[in-house]
């Protein structure tokens, strides 16, 4: 029967909705909290020193179509802590409106960057972000800078051991660069300068002034480098690891473990587009100078778990007398929407955009961030304005709603006439259906209607997902009362009382105030519909609004509070609706039926 296929069809995406659900987002709250205490753990032990590569020797790979290679990073002697690491080195201070850390003088390198603007948690007073740390800490995460030679050219280069002067101020700031300076004491006279803008981008200017006679050809090169995985690496919905946009190729996502099996990835040389390293919130890219064109490459290390991007540019030949100069840039830092899209118009930088993981549904995410992001501006509070999204998202949907609604409304006014025909036609499901469909078509009735909102509604509910659980904006934003975090679950469950209870339940018990308005509205929403006549359809809506409680007790509120003010808005369309179509809701009679049937239970059983 139609009617029937249209509850079953119902049932299916709903039911496809959880299994998807459960898959891709309940674990990850449950893993990002695991992992955090795993990296606890590992914080306090020391890591183990291993000898590596020397960064000075270029590394031969046939995929470039040329002998040479950018170096491989190396590993140095191994810290305590992150702290003990930088004192082990002379630095220069870096200090920015947004960024705050210090310059290596060994090695030039950029390896102690923290974010002012972001802490680990809600509390301001927390710890701000870590996103860079040397070589030797328990986490190593760096950029580093330099040139290479032709295989078997007797040249002294720069390298992770070179300690580097100081070239004029001592401090990095947006109004004074550093410039470090090293002589080779062959002729060669390397000077490195790093410039930074007010959020999280850097210059990196390198040149080779050539004291001597005779010419020499070097290839300048730039290298993002970690040891080991990222703690929240293992999110289903959301790329981390690393990535880059290469002209005509497009975005190109490596994960960890795929690198790892392959342990090097060159894609074709291009002279447009960037590559790094990507978490969740934060990045670090490589950004050669558009025009110029470079070899990028990806690699991993067994031996000592580095996952690196490079580039490798080409050769500058520089006389006698001369001097050559190469210029990129690094970004570092918090990928923030409207601070990527400037970049990506200022500076020229090909779909820099892409740097924040908007999904299949981009045309749709990207757009739902935005018109939220203007509510935020405009009301003070990101949980207003997925409020008042939500309300524009349903008028946008109005007239498919309001044609569902109404179809589903004509189809109960001649449930009477589909009943007589299902018994009239009992024993030939042919005529029956037939029947069936000439008392549609006359009343201009669309069985499948009922289904129409809720499959149009899936790919807007995984946007808003998207919206919240990949943009920075989102992160740490509060709503009212207890929710001081969008981006997290519910910090509240029914199972110790919601607080007054000192006792901290496991995660699977953790359903909070939101969770369970959402299932009440969900469970009105079903409801408002006659009960299917199908024992296992009927079983399903029963616990339909059960799982999903449950199950989106674990996702960020502020898509919990969407799915909530989205369905009180459906019901309250759908009462109207039927009301004026004169046809009977079903709310007030199937609340009662439930609380009958409860009540004669006892009397079934004597």
């Amino acid at each position: 029967m139609i009617s029937e296929n249209r509850n079953t069809i119902l049932a299916i995406v709903l039911s496809l909705i959880v299994l998807l659900g459960w898959q891709y987002f309940v674990a990850a709250p449950q893993l990002e909290r695991q992992q955090a205490e795993l990296q606890a753990q590992q914080e306090t032990v020391q890591k183990t020193a291993t000898d590596s590569a020397n960064p000075n020797k270029p590394q031969p790979d046939a995929s470039q179509g040329t002998d040479t290679a950018a170096p491989v990073a190396g590993q140095q002697t191994a810290f305590a802590n992150r702290e003990a690491a930088i004192a082990a080195s002379k630095r220069v201070t870096i200090d920015t409106p947004s960024l705050e850390g210090s310059v290596n003088l060994k090695g030039g390198r950029l390896d102690d960057i923290r974010l002012k603007d972001y802490h680990e948690t809600v509390d301001k007073s927390s710890p701000t972000i870590v996103l860079f740390s040397p070589s030797g800490s328990p986490d190593p995460y760096y950029a580093d800078y330099g040139w290479v030679g032709d295989p078997g050219a007797d040249l002294a280069l720069p390298g992770a051991d070179t300690v580097w002067s100081i070239d004029g101020e001592a401090t990095l700031t947006p109004s004074t660069p550093l410039t470090l300076s090293w002589d080779n004491g062959a002729g060669l006279i390397f000077k490195r300068t790093f410039s930074v803008d007010d959020n999280y981008m850097f210059t990196v200017d390198q040149s080779v002034e050539n004291t001597g006679s005779d010419a020499v050809t070097l290839y300048p090169y730039g290298l993002i480098a970690r040891k080991g995985e990222p703690q929240t690496k293992g999110i289903y919905i959301l790329h981390e690891g690393l990535l880059g946009v290469f002209g005509a190729e497009g975005l190109k996502e490596v994960d960890y473990d795929d690198l790892a099996e392959e342990g090097s990835i060159r894609p074709a040389k291009v002279d447009q587009g960037w590559l790094g390293i990507t978490d969740k919130y934060w990045a670090a890219t490589l950004i050669p100078t558009p025009g110029q064109e470079f070899q990028p490459g990806f690699s991993h290390s067994a031996t000592t778990d580095v996952y690196q991007a490079d580039y490798l540019g080409n050769g500058v030949t520089v006389a006698g007398g001369a001097t050559g100069e190469t210029s990129s840039y690094l970004f570092a830092g918090a990928k923030e929407t409207k601070l990527l899209d400037g970049y990506e118009e200022s500076l020229g930088i090909e779909r820099f955009e892409l740097l924040i993981d908007w999904g299949w549904f981009y045309f749709l995410t990207k757009p739902m961030f935005f018109t939220i992001d203007y509510f935020f501006h405009l009301f003070g509070n990101f949980g207003v304005a997925i409020l008042v999204v939500t309300v524009i998202v349903k008028l946008i949907f109005f007239p498919l709603a309001n044609k569902s609604y109404v179809s589903m409304s004509k189809m109960k006014l001649v449930q009477p006439q589909m009943t007589e025909i299902r018994e009239k036609y009992s024993d030939d499901r042919q005529k029956q259906q037939q029947a069936l469909m000439e008392l549609y078509k006359k009343e201009k009735i669309n069985p499948l209607a009922g289904c129409l909102p809720i499959v149009v509604q899936i790919p807007v509910f995984f946007s808003l997902y998207k919206v919240l659980y990949v943009t920075i904006e989102m992160r740490h934003a509060p709503f009212f009362g207890w929710i001081q975090d969008l981006s997290a679950p519910d910090p509240t469950t029914v199972f110790n009382l919601f607080g007054l209870i000192p006792w901290d339940p496991p995660q699977m018990l953790m359903l909070g105030v939101w969770p369970l308005i959402m299932g009440i509205t969900m469970f009105v929403q079903m409801k408002m519909n006659p009960a299917p006549p199908d024992p296992t359809q009927q079983m399903i809506f029963t616990w339909m609004p059960v799982i999903f409680t449950f199950m989106l007790a674990s996702f960020p509120a502020g898509l919990v509070i969407y799915w909530a003010w989205n369905n009180t808005l459906s019901v309250t369309q759908q009462y109207v609706i039927m009301r004026r179509q004169g046809a009977k809701v079903e709310l007030w009679d199937n609340l009662g039926a439930l609380f009958k049937r409860k009540k004669s239970a006892p009397d079934d059983k004597s």
